[in-house]
């Protein structure tokens, strides 16, 4: 994910500034954002305080590095109890046998006849 190029600190001072009145096309010409991009911080930073935002955020990164863990211990469980039987061999290895098994080419001449 793109990283923000305000900080949590500058987001929440920005909703500061917006609870206390200013508008948001105001607050966008003053910070260069769209109010998009106001009504997305507000839907998540709304209310909270910086320690609150950094929390959420060292959350959302362990969650991330933890559901990553799982998916690898996952696919390793997978590969070692199937072993190399459960691989699929590629499409062009497949077709390529299959076309040296075939004794009429496509290529061959009488075999159009």
């Amino acid at each position: 994910m793109k990283r923000s190029r305000f900080s949590e600190e500058q987001i929440i001072g920005i909703l500061k500034e917006h609870e206390a009145g200013v508008s948001v096309a105001d607050l966008c010409r003053k910070h260069g954002v769209s109010d998009a991009s106001i009504y997305n911080w507000k839907a998540r930073f709304g209310g909270m305080d910086v320690s609150e935002a950094r929390r959420l955020n060292a959350l959302e990164d362990d969650n991330t590095r933890l559901k990553r863990l799982l998916a690898d211990a996952m696919l390793d469980n997978v590969e070692g109890s199937c072993g190399k039987e459960c691989m699929v061999r590629p499409v062009r290895a497949r077709v390529r046998d299959i076309a040296d098994d075939d004794s009429s080419c496509v290529n061959d001449p009488a075999s159009r006849e």
